[in-house]
């Protein structure tokens, strides 16, 4: 799901306080180890598990587990990690040894490389491979039926789902975060590369890496979501980027490394400099390049993608400049990333800084929000016991009713158009969404007593 999180977090950041003023500058302080950050991160977030690596030129820094997993087993740097939409990445270093194969040709249009790509707008016929990876293809959720194509068993199904959709602009002149791109790439793989999607990508990126840990589609615990401070053990919702291109990928924090470096240049190559540059180089249209997107990390320029399914959080970042690497993983899933807090910190600590603490957003929001649904517990006693007898009364008990039936349109709305369902605000935005149903049913709970004390004045 895409990027940091869920534009659900810009509703809710408005809850937390700006950071108070500092008296005067502080005192410099030593780095602390890694390790030691690492894990007053993990108690910081609460978070119930988390792996992490730091990487510099071809030599792993750091790469460790902490906390556990859904069963119970400590979390190591071997513990499988679903890493979601981090997954961009691989896929398209898979489709760029293709094009050093000259298997495929990175500005030509993809229907004439995968003929079984068609879609009922004509523009369609016109989209490159090189638009699939930088996002600019034209495609976008509302226009091309996600949850038909979700529901699919093959990257070849998930492509046939596509062909009764249009596309949201003209190829190449706007930017639109859709795994779509990534689900058409990795069907292309399959067909110019012989393999399966899951299997080339083991065959010609995770073996000649030494990734041994790392899958398409793979297993790994059930992951947790945050329901008010409590964490709670959840089967990942099923959904076809689970199992394919645009986030299909199951690795660990050993793996990671190996992929960070070869991500900044060094160690064993996958394929050609030019191929590797071109791969973190932006479009034209906006700043995402093919499963990479620049970011400025508290003053240091990285190349960022991050990650999301429902359960498992991840985010991975590259510095050109000085050769770092970064991956943090979670085995779960709030309101809040924190994930991108962990690297912050991990940043900070490579240059020779003190990293800022990490946690307490999450909490905050989720406190905060315990107390609205609280809040609006007493406020239907109130209502019952105060009925009112004039009609306008009725109006504002029934707008938190409507605002909740309305909830995943608004979301969607929200996260620039991606498709939210009920099924998935259960996840996630689990304590939102309780949030809203209590408030829903205060409402309506007052209104039938506002109905029931207009009915008795008759």
């Amino acid at each position: 799901m895409n990027r940091r999180l869920l534009a659900l977090v810009a509703a809710a950041a408005v809850l937390w306080p700006a950071a108070p003023a500092q008296a005067g500058p502080a005192t410099p302080k030593a780095p602390i180890p890694v390790d030691t950050y690492l894990r007053q991160a993990l108690d910081g977030t609460g978070l119930p598990g988390l792996s992490a690596v730091v990487t510099h030129g071809d030599e792993v820094v750091h790469a460790a587990g902490y906390g556990h997993d859904s069963t119970g087993a400590p979390v190591t740097a071997r513990t499988p990690m679903r890493v979601a939409s981090v997954s961009k990445s691989f896929t398209a270093m898979a489709v760029m040894t293709l094009v050093d194969a000259g298997k495929v040709a990175l500005d030509e249009p993809v229907a004439e490389q995968l003929p079984e790509f068609r879609m009922a707008d004509p523009r369609a016929a016109r989209v490159t491979v090189r638009q699939l990876l930088d996002q600019t293809s034209g495609l976008a959720d509302g226009g091309v039926g996600i949850p038909a194509a979700e529901a699919t068993g093959s990257p070849a199904e998930y492509v046939a789902a596509l062909r009764s959709g249009h596309l949201a602009a003209e190829p190449g002149t706007a930017w639109a975060y859709c795994n779509a791109n990534y689900e058409i790439a990795a069907r292309l793989v399959e067909v110019a590369g012989g393999a399966g999607f899951g299997q080339y990508v083991r065959m010609h990126v995770f073996e000649p890496l030494g990734m041994t840990g790392s899958s398409v589609g793979g297993a790994a615990a059930d992951g947790h979501i945050s329901l008010f401070g409590a964490w709670v053990a959840r089967p990942e919702l099923r959904a076809f980027g689970a199992r394919g291109g645009a986030g299909g990928v199951v690795t660990d924090a050993d793996d990671m490394g190996r992929w960070l470096i070869t991500q900044t240049g060094h160690g064993p190559q996958l394929v050609r400099p030019e191929s590797l540059a071109a791969m973190h180089a932006p479009s034209k249209v906006r700043d995402y390049a093919m499963g990479w997107g620049p970011s400025d990390v508290d003053g240091s320029r990285l190349l960022v993608h991050a990650g999301n399914l429902f359960t498992y959080t991840a985010v991975e970042a590259i510095d050109p400049a000085t050769g770092y690497g970064y991956a943090v993983m979670t085995n779960s899933a709030g309101l809040y990333d924190d994930t991108y807090e962990v690297l912050r910190g991990l940043v900070a600590l490579t240059r020779g800084a003190e990293p800022p603490p990490a946690g307490g957003q999450r909490q905050l929001i989720e406190l905060v929000l315990g107390l609205v649904a609280l809040a609006s517990v007493g406020l239907a006693v109130l209502g019952v016991l105060r009925p009112s007898r004039r009609r306008w009364r009725l109006i504002p008990p029934v707008l938190p009713a409507l605002v909740f039936v309305s909830y995943p349109q608004w979301v969607s709305i929200l996260m620039n158009g991606r498709t939210v369902t009920w099924a998935q605000v259960t996840y996630f935005a689990a304590p939102l969404t309780v949030t809203l149903a209590v408030a829903a049913l205060s409402g309506l709970v007052v209104a039938a007593a506002h109905l029931r004390s207009i009915a008795s004045a008759r």
